[in-house]
């Protein structure tokens, strides 16, 4: 593999293994932030249980998550150095204002929310868990907005053969960015979903035999995970359907890519599945089962839009961008060759399909939690907890296939090409990366691999221990002899909470 291909898989990589713990911080921060809510307003110390149990494996993943998102920056500067001149006058801003707005709130009133259970008042302490849960969802919104700047950049003016920022407000209300942000954290709610019910299944069954004072933990655990499942899903869709349409003006190919539509159709049939290569930019060896004209309306809410295939928009985008890359020594094997405007067609086609059919199992997970628990049930059968502890996998499975086609499906491009905007403002992935040698980033790669790989050990040991400690390993039980304030209604607003962490 060249220098290109390993710098590509490096962050690939990283960034992916990352992104498995960003959706549970934010979804799950919410969560717990609204389960102590319910404790404060209403005394039920089942919902104390359930904010110190959740809420340390919580912070178990914030932790990794913080670790393993700190080499994503390094990258810029490490493997892809050309990338970062050319964008750094726009992209600086959004990262700076993560950094230095979203990530110190929530460092900063996560550690009094950690240390503050016997040293602030109660809403004091819950104040500030909604102030962390809150900035989690603000440090995605500037990093997605970075993002979205590099799927349709806004906001600049061209100068000197580089974008210069012209407005922060238009880069971060891009409306790239505004489709994407609600998608994006609908999609960590689906992860805690999944994460709440898979794990109170479990609970509830290895305690099966015996009386268990938590069980209405784990129940009401279940119940709104569920709820939680479905309302995702929902918001998923409609999210979707709004990033559908601006993928339909602002990156044709993409969208062409997403269903392997070779030839252009008016209207344009929505592929369900695919039997055969859809490698190929000409489908001559794929059968496909579709629906009549759901293309059209996903794509401009009609049912008779034009859609183009992928064959007519090679020629567009050649006309638009050459037709081979610049015969420039930086480019290294690229240098002169023709430029393949065509996305790997398998990994967008899969991976869009993959993106909705986990989304949609997460959601049936849901469903399924409440029927099991309705009437105030408690699950008894063995499967269950099978199904909803394999369940979990389902929502990280789709968040990562959406990504993975979000970025793979604007290849060749970096930065893509904005069709109504400023001429210039664009970027082949192969002028951004550093110019390194092969072995250098064959030692990174592998470096940061054993390090990722060593951390999501130490990731799945806590876990595993939290998970298995269950209420008993946060919180002392319950003793009103010694806590008569641990009874419900008890409790007074402006002492301490006497709780350990």
């Amino acid at each position: 593999m060249d220098v290109l291909e390993l710098a590509r898989w490096q962050f690939g990589i990283t960034t992916v293994y990352h992104f498995l713990m960003v959706p549970l911080t934010i979804g799950l921060s919410v969560l717990v932030a609204g389960m102590q809510t319910a404790w404060v307003r209403t005394g039920d110390r089942r919902y104390l249980k359930m904010t110190k149990f959740w809420g340390k494996l919580l912070l178990v993943n914030f932790a990794m998550g913080v670790v393993t998102g700190i080499v994503q920056e390094f990258q810029f500067g490490m493997t892809w150095s050309e990338y970062s001149r050319f964008v750094g006058d726009v992209f600086g801003a959004p990262l700076a204002m993560e950094g230095l707005i979203a990530f110190f709130i929530e460092s900063t009133f996560l550690g009094l929310w950690i240390f503050g259970w016997d040293r602030l008042s109660k809403r004091v302490h819950l104040a500030c868990a909604w102030a962390f849960s809150l900035a989690t969802i603000a440090s995605a919104y500037f990093i997605l907005a970075a993002n979205s700047w590099m799927q349709h950049p806004v906001g600049v003016d061209f100068v000197d053969g580089k974008p210069r920022m012209n407005s922060i407000w238009a880069v971060l209300t891009n409306n790239t960015a505004l489709a994407a942000i609600p998608h994006t954290v609908a999609g960590a709610f689906s992860v805690a979903a999944a994460f709440l019910v898979g794990v109170a299944s479990w609970q509830l069954w290895r305690r099966r035999n015996g009386d268990d004072e938590h069980r209405a933990v784990w129940r009401s655990s279940i119940r709104l995970g569920g709820w939680v499942g479905i309302v995702a899903f929902a918001a998923l869709a409609i999210t979707g359907d709004m990033q559908g349409k601006l993928m339909f003006e602002q990156q044709p190919m993409k969208m062409a890519s997403a269903e392997a539509l070779c030839h252009t159709e008016s209207p344009a049939s929505f592929s369900i599945i695919a039997i055969g290569d859809v490698a190929g930019a000409n489908c001559e060896d794929v059968k496909t089962f579709t629906v009549p004209a759901l293309l059209s309306f996903l794509a401009h809410n009609d049912f008779h839009t034009e859609v183009k295939g992928v064959e007519n928009l090679i020629g567009e985008y050649q006309a638009k961008y050459g037709t081979n890359y610049p015969n420039d020594p930086a480019l290294g094997d690229l240098a002169g060759k023709p430029i393949d405007y065509v996305p790997n067609l398998p990994v967008t086609y899969w991976g869009f399909r993959a993106m909705i059919g986990f989304g949609a199992a997460g959601a049936g997970m849901g469903v399924l939690a409440l029927w099991m628990t309705r009437k105030n049930r408690i699950p008894s059968t063995k499967w269950f907890p099978r199904i909803a502890l394999l369940s979990i996998a389902t929502p990280f499975i789709g968040n990562s296939a959406g990504w993975i086609f979000t970025e793979m499906g604007r290849q060749p491009f970096v930065v893509a090409p904005n069709p109504s905007g400023i001429d210039g403002v664009w970027m082949f992935t192969a002028r951004a990366v550093s110019q390194l040698s092969t072995g250098e980033v064959w030692t990174s790669l592998i470096a940061l691999t054993t390090v990722y790989a060593a951390l999501g050990v130490v990731e799945v040991f806590l876990m595993l221990k939290y998970v298995r400690g269950g209420v008993e390993g946060v919180m002392p039980p319950d003793d009103p002899k010694k806590d008569p304030d641990s009874l419900p209604g008890n409790e007074s607003d402006d002492q301490p909470l006497a709780f350990a962490y």
